[in-house]
């Protein structure tokens, strides 16, 4: 195993110059040689899908959004890097990135539509800014470091536009070969390369995914997330009380929480470090002083509790495609059908849910519309009729041996019913850390608060 450290700061983190002087205390007080990865200055990656959608046919917006990026980028510069070397040097490298963004909305406007490369290229401009930013900065601080973008690396993906993996068997020895002195290096995370070199982006929150693949390549020792909050928590305490940090999380409980909705991580974030058994800490930077310190420790080892659940988490970005016909969850070929067309339409399918009658099919909101749309249009032999249904919310309860322990489920449907909450569907045993069940958005925030405080009235089983 490397003595290297992955270290990932996110855009919640890097607001304004005092963040960015802090991100440098943070990077001396590891006293050692570094992979950082850093996500685009908060807020930037919306601005540019906001300029991008009106691209085609406002020229106006491209000006103005570049007017203010070079404002921006400036004044971070000048408020950040002190000798005048390393102060024209970072504006000469700013400069020439935004120029090239500047060409590529140009040529979207010209074209009068977005092709999918330049949507993923497009979008990795924020990341490659900062990266390059913070490198100066580091720099004129007296750091000895280097901004190494994925392109010149060796962090290959599998090409797919948009929501790309990274290719392991391409990347692992060229990316380790090239990170392999004791510089500090800065990678803008979000996006790899396909094996044609095109930018492919690994879906938002990719920056977490970018540092777990480079941590996998290299075999690194940690990997180091610094988030503006206190590590994995038994609720999401913006409207449930008394929630607790929860000290140590399975690799599969952490993919578990991410996937139905625990924003803390990208849901493929520990897929790279499951194998090698690499350590994944979430660090407050809100918190830190001089020491580091996590707050969540994911790894190999995660003890079980009186309580078994440790985190109940929530996505509303489920929606549900209906088939419904007699028999169709019994008759050969329809799902398959259903599936194929789907898989066509680049539709990602999240769960499935059958009964004799009914066949429910769980998608991203985003995707639900093109999916009705895709089955509706042709009609599938024995469905009588498809609908969708947007107004769901799936609430998930999280913890290791979970299927095993008689009980867990049943004080969660006592909770939920005793509040007059219908729901909708209960998913059990897909996985052997996780269940799920479905209300109605508007009964989300009561189903949370109830399930967490029948479950957790006993804290110090939380955090043991």
């Amino acid at each position: 195993m490397s003595n290297r450290i992955v270290v990932k700061f996110g855009g919640s983190n890097l607001k304004d110059s005092l963040d960015y002087s802090r991100l440098a205390r943070i990077v001396k007080s590891y006293n050692q040689p570094l992979v950082i990865v850093v996500s685009a200055y908060f807020g930037l990656t919306n601005r540019i899908i906001e300029v991008l959608e009106k691209a085609p046919q406002n020229r106006k917006a491209i000006e103005l959004f570049i007017d203010d990026l070079y404002t921006l980028k400036t004044t971070l510069i000048n408020e950040n890097i002190h000798t005048k070397q390393h102060r024209e040097e970072a504006l000469t490298g700013i400069n020439e990135r935004i120029d090239k963004l500047h060409q590529l909305l140009k040529s979207i406007h010209f074209i009068g539509e977005i092709p999918d490369f330049l949507y993923d290229q497009v979008l990795s401009f924020g990341e490659k800014l900062n990266s390059l930013l913070i490198t100066s900065i580091l720099k004129d601080r007296g750091f000895d470091c280097e901004e190494a973008l994925p392109e010149n690396i060796g962090l290959y993906t599998d090409g797919v536009l948009g929501q790309s993996s990274t290719d392991f068997e391409k990347s692992t020895e060229v990316v380790r070969e090239n990170l392999n002195d004791e510089n500090i290096y800065v990678v803008p995370g979000f996006y790899g390369i396909s094996a044609e070199g095109k930018t492919t982006l690994f879906g938002r929150g990719g920056s977490d995914y970018t540092a777990a693949s480079i941590a996998g390549c290299i075999n690194a020792k940690s990997v180091d997330v610094w988030k503006d909050v206190l590590g994995f928590l038994s609720a999401d305490p913006k409207f449930v009380d008394n929630t607790t940090t929860i000290k140590n999380l399975s690799y599969n409980e952490a993919a578990e929480l991410a996937y139905f909705g625990a924003r803390i991580l990208h849901p493929e974030t520990v897929s790279p470090l499951k194998p090698s058994k690499i350590p994944l800490r979430i660090l407050d930077v809100e918190n830190f002083e001089l020491d580091i310190l996590p707050a969540t420790i994911i790894n190999g080892h995660s003890p079980k509790h009186a309580g078994i659940i440790k985190s109940i988490t929530y996505s509303d970005d489920f929606g549900i495609l209906r088939l419904r016909g007699a028999g169709v969850g019994a008759r050969p070929g329809i799902l398959a059908e259903a599936t194929h067309r789907l898989e066509e339409e680049k539709v990602n399918i999240k769960s499935v849910v059958t009964s004799q009658t009914s066949i429910n099919i769980l998608l991203s909101k985003t995707d639900l519309e093109k999916a009705f749309r895709s089955i509706a249009k042709s009609p599938l032999k024995s469905v009588s009729k498809v609908s969708k249904k947007e107004d769901i919310s799936v609430i998930a309860a999280v913890g290791d041996g979970l299927n095993h322990e008689p009980g867990v489920m049943a004080k969660i449907l006592v909770a939920v019913a005793s509040k007059k909450i219908n729901i909708q569907t209960i998913v059990m045993g897909a996985s052997a850390v996780s269940a799920y069940l479905i209300v109605a958005s508007d009964d989300r925030n009561q189903a949370v608060r109830t399930i967490h405080e029948s479950l957790f009235k006993n804290k110090e089983a939380v955090l043991s």
